[in-house]
């Protein structure tokens, strides 16, 4: 009887607070502050890289012009240090006057003027992670309330400052609060990344239920060192994090680095393949005023975009690990497959990589399927279940591979070079 009670309660409790937005059926695309900017408050000294209205007016103008809102890059964030030090006196966050001196609502009216979504930062804790107001437990649907009277699209929902009691109190309350606004508000959890972001202690069921997406991990720095951590992590921990991603509620690996300073060319390429494959959020962090053409170009990459937004929203898995090497693949729609092969490896030599598609078990046609780099935009072959891949990884790199059907006609709208 007991068992019984706690069982129906827990159903109704989660029914309560079940996060109804209909949003990011796909894993969310766009732009965020934090990693390539922090907290820069010195507009004084450094005007164009301060977290200020102006940074995000720049960078809405050029993910509007630059080709990016069009290829699916539409939230534009502003992560902590935007507000002031106290609230108002009744109660509301308040944008710092000097930096965001229109306020919030002319600024989301500014980025949606632009074809574009704002997202903006808070934490359930007593400070932000950089020292400013934090949301409590009292001060939640007040926060709410003001996010959504801003006309904002997204909100972040930090960890700092609060113990595990609150955050179980207050996560799925913000998403109640959030609900009950009536306005679609992409929320994004860090929940997890505060309990160690895993079963038992992570409950993913609830979290699948509450929120759109959700850190499971320490975050991203800038350099490749970060980028192979988080990889090494989710591939371990494959088993339980693989399964609670879909339409809707994505795990997220952290920001995209491409375009900073950390990240060769080759890595670069590795990090945007594991995340396509992971069916993650792909939000960026860098400068759009000065990005260079090759960066550009690879996150711009049209195919590599086509796998990550994939309607199944299946998350892909390691399936192979041969010392450095390891293979990635993910099941996508009407048959069709990514592999990525990447080489952790730093000595300066390629590495060869021999495999097939029946190795992959990759086997539904007799007639074969159409194999695409997806980085050299290039068709491969056609290849048997039995035919051999044979392939050259480079240090540090991947080469992620599109595998279609040979009965299957390509998108060439989408593709282009197919």
């Amino acid at each position: 009887m007991h068992l019984l009670s706690f069982g129906l309660l827990l159903a109704l409790y989660m029914l309560s607070t079940a996060l109804d937005n209909g949003l990011v059926k796909t894993p969310p695309m766009g732009w965020m502050t934090w990693e390539r900017y922090r907290c820069n408050i010195d507009c004084k000294n450094d005007p164009d890289n301060c977290i200020s209205e102006n940074l995000i007016k720049a960078m809405a103008d050029k993910m509007a012009n630059g080709g990016w809102r069009e290829l699916g890059y539409v939230y534009l964030s502003i992560d902590d240090c935007w507000a002031k030090k106290q609230r108002d006196s009744n109660g509301k966050l308040e944008p710092d006057p000097d930096r965001f001196p229109s306020g919030i609502k002319a600024l989301a009216d500014y980025v949606h003027s632009r074809g574009l979504k704002l997202g903006i930062y808070s934490d359930m804790g007593n400070y932000t992670c950089g020292g400013y107001p934090g949301t409590t437990l009292d001060t939640i649907k007040i926060d709410a309330d003001t996010f959504a009277s801003w006309e904002v699209d997204m909100l972040k929902f930090d960890g700092c400052y609060s113990n595990d009691t609150e955050k179980a109190i207050g996560y799925p309350k913000m998403s109640s609060a959030l609900n009950a606004t009536g306005r679609p508000i992409l929320y994004s959890c860090s929940w997890p990344a505060y309990e160690g972001g895993l079963p038992p202690k992570v409950n993913y069921t609830l979290l699948g239920s509450i929120c759109n997406m959700w850190r499971n991990y320490d975050d991203i720095q800038d350099s490749w060192a970060s980028v192979v951590k988080i990889i090494q992590w989710f591939a371990a921990n494959q088993d339980a994090l693989q399964p609670v991603a879909g339409p809707g509620h994505w795990n997220d690996p952290d920001m995209l680095i491409t375009g900073d300073y950390g990240l060769s060319y080759e890595q670069s390429k590795a990090q945007l393949a594991i995340w396509a494959i992971m069916a993650a959020p792909l939000i960026m962090s860098n400068d759009l005023r000065t990005i260079s053409e090759e960066a550009k170009d690879l996150l711009q990459n049209r195919l590599l975009i086509y796998i990550n937004q994939d309607s199944l929203g299946i998350q892909g898995r390691q399936v192979m690990k041969v010392g450095c090497l390891s293979v990635w693949k993910r099941q996508l729609v009407n048959d069709q497959y990514a592999v990525a092969v990447l080489n952790t490896g730093d000595d300066g030599l390629p590495r060869p990589f021999s495999t097939s598609l029946g190795l992959l078990n990759i086997t539904e046609y007799s007639a074969g399927y159409k194999l695409y780099d997806v980085f050299n935009t290039e068709y491969v072959g056609l290849f048997k279940p039995i035919s051999p891949i044979n392939l050259k990884i480079n240090p540090s790199g991947v080469v992620m591979l599109f595998i279609q059907p040979a009965t299957v006609a390509p998108h060439r709208s989408y593709f282009g070079f197919l």
